[in-house]
């Protein structure tokens, strides 16, 4: 059965890197979108990073501009967006699509190990939310109605 650790992940400067360091560490996954109406749970998240990250929480972003093209920016503009409006400091990944025949095999398995509402395998939107523990599994998957201050009980059972 597949973990965290059998993923790689891009750096937005192309480095691909191997996620197996993040074992032992509980972690949101989030796709973003810096021109979304959900694009305020930035803050949302940032304080999650903040108040957890010394118990072994990580917020990981990854950028995807396949839900009405409101990702269009480049590793850079989409930084110098989150810094300068968000103050951001989690990090952010390189672009990346959630959905189709171009997915990142990560969120293809984010998705078969938390289906959407009614089994639904694909990414509705931005801003969706997985939840992994500590041992790399997936425990929840959220909505991007999910406000990141709604899922701190959820964060602390695992931490």
């Amino acid at each position: 059965m597949a973990t965290i650790a059998d993923f790689t992940a891009q750096l937005p400067n192309g480095e691909e890197v191997s996620l197996v360091d993040k074992l032992g560490k509980v972690l949101l996954i989030v796709n973003t979108a810096s021109k979304c109406g959900f694009t305020p749970q930035y803050d949302g998240l940032e304080a999650l990073w903040r108040k957890y990250r010394d118990r072994g929480f990580e917020v990981i972003a990854f950028p995807c501009n396949q839900f009405g093209g409101q990702e269009p920016g480049t590793a850079d503009e989409i930084a110098e967006f989150c810094k300068v409006n968000f103050g951001l400091s989690f990090p952010l990944m390189a672009k990346v699509d959630v959905n189709g025949d171009d997915a990142m095999p990560l969120y293809t398995w984010l998705k078969s190990e938390a289906p959407g509402l009614l089994g639904s395998k694909g990414i509705k939107w931005n801003f969706t939310k997985f939840l992994i523990d500590r041992q790399g599994k997936v425990v929840r998957r959220y909505a991007p109605t999910d406000k990141p201050e709604g899922l701190e009980k959820d964060i602390e059972e695992l931490l």
